[in-house]
């Protein structure tokens, strides 16, 4: 392999124990173990360390134009693409826990597509997005600028359960 094709693993992977390790420091608080969560969220975010830094040495950051289609089409892929897919077959293995994450995230990354191809318009432009507050679904990863719903449009969990970003 080459030094490129091993900063790309090394990038995935680094990303993926980030994730994993901050999952099991919420599992590890729930179990009442603050400290393990803690060492947990720790390494989560030395992970993360390393990832950007692999992610930098890459060059996969560019300007906000380019970065924003990168994630507009990445959006676009897993939401028309990657997860129409895997839904059917979680449902043809008869899979309704998959089956019910992968609808979620396919509506939720459409959602996120949308958000960013209007901010890439609003960035070519030389404008930011207009001040509004964010608020993210904790159950599915909806997205909602501004007012929120009385339910989540994707998941239909109520509006007092979303969390403001800052």
């Amino acid at each position: 392999m080459s030094t490129a094709e091993n900063l790309k693993e090394a990038f995935a992977g680094e990303s993926q124990a980030n994730r994993m390790y901050t999952a099991f420091s919420k599992k590890a608080e729930r179990d009442g173990f603050p400290q393990v969560a803690k060492l947990f969220r720790a390494a989560a975010e030395a992970e993360t360390i390393h990832a950007l830094a692999h992610f930098r040495v890459m060059g996969g950051v560019k300007d906000t134009a380019e970065n924003l289609q990168t994630a507009a089409d990445g959006e676009g892929y897993e939401f028309k693409e990657m997860y129409p897919g895997f839904l059917a077959e979680a449902e043809e293995e008869g899979n309704k826990a998959a089956a019910a994450t992968f609808k979620n995230a396919m509506a939720a990354e459409e959602v996120h597509h949308n958000l960013y191809n209007q901010a890439l318009e609003m960035v070519k432009s030389g404008k930011d997005l207009e001040n509004a507050v964010i608020y993210l679904c904790p159950v599915c990863g909806n997205v909602e600028i501004g007012t929120l719903p009385d339910n989540c449009p994707i998941c239909g969990v109520p509006k007092d359960k979303f969390v403001e970003v800052k």
